[in-house]
């Protein structure tokens, strides 16, 4: 029995969603017609098509011989019912008309409606009917399965539906951002919390350790490092225990130069790199002094890259004519390069480059053209009165392999010098020098771990606004988070 069905939707896409969850994928459209309140969609189960094709077959047999019984098919027609009748003798038209088509071979093959076409003859099938796979109605435009006013609602319909789905996409994407940051602020307010309960801990159990905190915080050293200098104190440990606990490690991961590391005895070629102002011009005067004194004015030569400040390289050349020392002024690379060339059997070489700030793309041009020109070594000048976030930020853009160590300046100046040690620990930088005072090269010296710990460790005045007490030290330390990865540090 051929099972014709009919669908209806608001559009296209809905009676076509309908006969497909009714019929399945491979249904056969028969016709589609707009109706009052929608599209209407008449189709067929694949299964079917078999039954049309007995039919076909039917029909193409000649007529039988007087003597020989008629041979009728059965097949099957649904009854018309007053909500179907439309499409009460589909399959009787359907079967008439492919008996007609199956006699004019020789005819163009016609298309449905739908875009399937009519059975035909095959010869590589043996005479079977065969039937084109099925496309629905919106796989293609080429199709001719739908008309086109059908085809345009479809389309009003998508567009209309796009922006609201955009605007849905954006209202969810807005609400779920606003719950991430709530989140957030509530977790950072639970971990603040949790650290003030474990640093009230900590308090009642090891207040030693809690007081060695806070002066190290206080006198200017980071929090990171504050932490791997404190958590070896015993819990029942005094003060004055927990102090020189603090000053065995400081001992232990400061890297000084002796005198029996001299870079002026050594020899060689150094390049005195840093910030604007940090006294670089100075210090290579007193290097350069030091150096004359020692092995005389023939065994050293300067040399400046400074061309970009008025004047800059005549302060080099006032000193050099005191010294006794040429004065060389190079532009680039290449200039550099066959200045060392000519100066190669110079006991030392000294050059003083552009003072420039530590987020200056050049940092790294100037970086570049001193490593190509040859076995040049950089000593970075440190302002020992900068911020140690500051000295952070200086470190990282001029650090490198052919950063040999550092020079802290401008120590007369400094209120603590806790910023540049804990800089040059957690860096693990050699600190070569100290200079104290503008007299050249009488404020110069070699570094004195004793003197430079002491200075670190002083505490300040009591009535100094910088005084931290425990409540000060405690929402410090809850607020700062402790890194997971860091050189050498742990957290607590």
């Amino acid at each position: 029995m051929v099972s014709v069905r009919k669908f209806f939707g608001k559009t296209a896409r809905e009676a076509l969603l309908a006969l497909k969850s009714e019929l399945g994928a491979d249904a056969v459209v028969l016709s589609n017609r707009a109706v009052p309140g929608g599209v209407e969609i008449v189709a067929l189960p694949a299964e079917s098509m078999g039954e049309l094709n007995a039919t076909v077959r039917a029909a193409r047999q000649p007529a039988p011989s007087p003597s020989a019984p008629a041979r009728v098919l059965p097949v099957a027609i649904p009854e018309p019912t007053p909500e179907d009748d439309h499409s009460a003798n589909i399959g009787k038209q359907i079967a008439a008309q492919l008996a007609r088509r199956s006699q004019a071979q020789s005819a163009p093959k016609p298309v449905f409606r739908s875009g399937i076409e009519a059975p035909a003859h095959d010869e590589d099938t043996g005479g079977r009917q065969m039937v084109r796979p099925f496309k629905p109605p919106h796989v293609s435009s080429h199709d001719g399965a739908m008309p086109a006013h059908l085809t345009k609602s479809a389309a009003q319909d998508e567009r209309r539906a796009a922006p609201e789905d955009d605007a849905r996409v954006q209202s969810l994407q807005a609400t779920n951002a606003q719950l991430m940051q709530e989140l957030s602020s509530i977790k950072g307010m639970l971990e603040r919390q949790l650290a003030g309960f474990a640093w009230s801990e900590i308090s009642r159990n090891a207040p030693a350790r809690t007081q060695m905190m806070s002066e190290l915080l206080e006198v200017g050293f980071s929090a990171q490092l504050t932490r791997r200098l404190t958590e070896n104190i015993p819990a029942e440990a005094q003060i004055n225990e927990a102090r020189d606990e603090v000053r065995r490690m400081i001992n232990r991961d400061l890297r000084v130069q002796d005198n029996t590391n001299d870079i002026i005895d050594r020899g060689g070629v150094y390049a005195l790199v840093g910030p604007t102002g940090v006294g670089k011009t100075t210090t290579t005067a007193k290097l350069a002094a030091r150096c004359v004194v020692r092995h005389g004015a023939d065994q050293l030569a300067l040399i400046t890259t400074d061309g970009y400040r008025i004047g800059a390289h005549e302060q080099l050349r006032i000193y050099g004519r005191i010294l006794g020392v040429q004065v060389h002024v190079v532009r680039d690379a290449s200039d550099l390069r066959q200045t060392l060339q000519d100066l190669r059997k110079k006991h030392m070489v000294l050059i003083d480059t552009v003072g420039m700030g530590q987020r200056d793309k050049m940092v790294n041009e100037q970086s570049a053209m001193l490593t190509s020109a040859g076995n040049v070594r950089r000593l970075l000048c440190l302002n020992a009165t900068a911020r140690g976030d500051t000295l952070d930020d200086v470190v990282r853009a001029y650090e490198g392999p052919d950063l040999a160590g550092c020079i802290f300046t401008k120590l007369d100046e400094a209120a603590s010098v806790a910023p540049a040690l804990d800089v040059a620990m957690r860096h693990e930088l050699s600190v070569f020098y100290i200079a104290n005072g503008q007299r050249v090269p009488e404020d110069l010296h070699m570094p004195n771990r004793t003197y430079l710990i002491h200075r670190a460790m002083r505490e300040i005045a009591p009535d100094s606004p910088y005084k931290m007490d425990r409540a000060d030290t405690g929402l410090l330390m809850s607020a700062t988070r402790s890194p997971s990865t860091s050189r050498g540090a742990s957290g607590s």
